[in-house]
């Protein structure tokens, strides 16, 4: 059988992990031919492909990125997008595709599922906002990069008398500022899930320091919100699926903290750092559990699938449960990153 597969959205840590463990079961035990397609749903519409082999994907497991490129395209953004898909699984005589990404990716896989192409799904986001698996590859790393940021800042922080706001990754669920702020002992913690009131925000601030603290740490997700009139919000270009291209709430905050409260108060965006580089141990685990059930669903032809993590077991699940609804911060660990600020 010769199968696609391609990464789609934005990279994160374990993508390769993914890739190598599909193409290393698939070919060397099952006898399958693996066509990687290039830059998620855009190599499909336009195409553009190449060969993965096991000699191909040597060294990939501790590799960042994703050796088969990435996009935002979606295929049903054009009339002619779904039959061009078809059009090149027919051509390169492609039997189904193993299809990696988040909410968008998935979700261009649950309709051409419905309009009868073959897909196997495998949950990838740094955000850990699909529901369905309790954690997606690529998100203890954003934590632990984030969790490395904020102890250095705490010691530059102390040293100048600072309040020093990190933004973290997170449009719809707060889940990196909240695992990496509870473990880097953040003062505060802005979530998109709370929206937030900033003349509390800086009260807690100036209660803190008047019990007798010299500088504070908040970590502000960058779709947090303020409450209604609280502060102005801004909107931005938006993408292919329609999500708004955020960034610069941190700074934002940390304006509003600097001329509310008078405490010197600075910034760091860790943004696209937070995807880049190395996985931990975990994350490279679960990738490469996910990619050797998604061939081994591929190969029992349990198509319409997406591989989820339930506890310390890898299943599969129909993809529309992985997209169904966003899976947002558990109201019970914010309250106790909570017990902690101010």
């Amino acid at each position: 059988m010769r199968i696609g597969m391609l990464t789609g959205g934005g990279d994160c840590p374990g993508l390769n992990a993914v890739i190598r463990a599909v193409v290393r079961k698939g070919e060397g035990q099952y006898g399958h031919n693996i066509v990687g397609y290039r830059y998620g749903w855009r190599g499909l519409v336009e195409g553009i492909s190449m060969d993965l082999t096991v000699d191909s994907v040597r060294g990939l497991l501790p590799r960042g990125g994703t050796i088969l490129g990435t996009s935002r395209t979606n295929p049903y953004k054009s009339d002619d997008g779904p039959q061009r898909v078809r059009e090149t699984l027919e051509r390169d005589h492609v039997e189904a595709i193993v299809a990696i990404g988040g909410e968008d990716t998935l979700g261009v896989a649950l309709r051409l599922t419905d309009d009868g192409v073959k897909v196997i799904g495998v949950p990838k986001t740094i955000d850990n906002d699909l529901s369905a698996t309790d954690f997606t590859f690529g998100f203890h790393t954003a934590v632990q990069i984030a969790t490395d940021a904020i102890d250095r800042l705490h010691t530059t922080a102390e040293s100048h008398d600072r309040v020093m706001v990190v933004e973290v990754m997170g449009r719809h669920a707060g889940w990196i500022a909240t695992y990496s702020g509870l473990a880097g002992g953040a003062d505060v913690i802005l979530v998109p899930e709370i929206p937030f009131d900033i003349e509390e925000v800086c009260d807690r601030i100036s209660h803190r320091h008047q019990r007798g603290a010299s500088f504070s740490i908040l970590v502000v997700a960058e779709g947090a919100t303020p409450v209604e009139g609280t502060m102005e919000l801004v909107s931005g270009e938006r993408d292919e699926f329609g999500h708004v291209r955020l960034g610069g709430m941190g700074a934002r905050v940390q304006d509003e903290i600097e001329a509310r409260t008078g405490f010197e108060t600075r910034m760091t965006s860790l943004g696209h750092v937070l995807r880049g580089g190395t996985p931990t141990a975990f994350d490279r685990v679960i990738a490469t559990r996910f990619g050797l059930s998604a061939i081994d669903g591929v190969h029992e032809g349990d198509f319409g699938k997406m591989v989820a993590l339930r506890g310390t077991d890898v299943i599969r699940v129909p993809i529309a449960d992985g997209v169904r609804e966003l899976k947002t911060v558990d109201p019970d660990l914010y309250a106790d990153a909570s017990v902690f600020f101010g």
